[in-house]
């Protein structure tokens, strides 16, 4: 059997490896939109573009360069990572964000390795998983400071181009970085390019807070709470390949769907 392949015997996961916004919570918490607002201030203040043309330059950016941040580097533009997120993330309502025992108490369930891998920078994902109260949940958090190592020490704005999901440079660094073997690895974010990403790098994927699976999906998952319904797989009794054993008897990964069926 190779190491791709799914043993019905022990959990075919060693890993899971999760993305952050609008994946561990609720795209309509808010933040998300908040952010784009912020994102538009930003253009405008600092930039001067006009009002009516921020929202469109934030999606072409986007769209074009992974992030407003890496396509005004891109463009010449000699903006700082810090300034850009202390202004986009720094003043985002993260009291939006309420503790989820729910989700908290699925994740301690899971006894695999746990990792956090998003575009944002560390302050604001350790603020998002503080609010959300799973801090404690993940073993690593990789993050934009991950993926671009030397930007601090760039003398120009086009020398290190900025590297973000769903480019498969930023994927290989964040594999590396994990220490994983993708073909035994869960990845779960709520975008469709970064879960086509994942899977063009042998990761099994869920695309988080969609009912229908796009291309590179091998899962849809409307919320991340349902994980244990959609993937009772990762409770199996243990992880092939290493020494570390999880057991599971049938109460208790009943117990499991229980729990995280409440009020999802």
């Amino acid at each position: 059997m190779d190491s791709c392949s799914m043993s019905v015997r022990a959990s075919p996961f060693d890993c899971l490896i999760f993305d952050l916004d609008d994946t561990l919570y609720p795209t309509n918490t808010g933040i998300g939109e908040a952010l784009k607002k912020n994102i538009d201030l930003f253009l405008i203040e600092k930039f001067g573009f006009p009002e009516n043309k921020a929202s469109s330059l934030r999606v072409e950016l986007f769209k074009k360069y992974g992030s407003s941040l890496a396509g005004l580097r891109a463009l010449g533009h000699d903006i700082s990572a810090e300034e850009y997120h202390g202004f986009v993330h720094g003043r985002l309502p993260y009291d939006l964000i309420k503790p989820d025992i729910q989700l908290r108490n699925l994740l301690l369930s899971i006894k695999q390795r746990k990792i956090i891998f998003t575009n944002s920078d560390l302050i604001h994902a350790m603020k998002v998983l503080d609010r959300l109260g799973v801090k404690d949940c993940f073993e690593q958090i990789i993050c934009f400071e991950t993926m671009n190592p030397n930007l601090p020490n760039s003398t120009r704005p086009d020398e290190f181009p900025v590297l973000l999901k769903p480019s498969l440079d930023a994927m290989k660094i964040a594999l590396d970085a994990a220490n994983v073997d993708p073909c035994r690895s869960l990845f779960l974010d709520d975008n469709a390019r970064n879960i086509a990403a994942g899977k063009a790098m042998g990761l099994h994927t869920v695309l988080v807070g969609k009912t229908v699976k796009t291309e590179g999906a091998d899962y849809a998952l409307e919320v991340v709470n349902n994980l244990a319904q959609v993937i009772p797989e990762i409770w199996l009794g243990g992880m092939d390949g290493g020494d570390q054993r999880i057991t599971r008897t049938k109460s208790e990964l009943e117990a499991v769907l229980t729990t995280a069926a409440v009020g999802a």
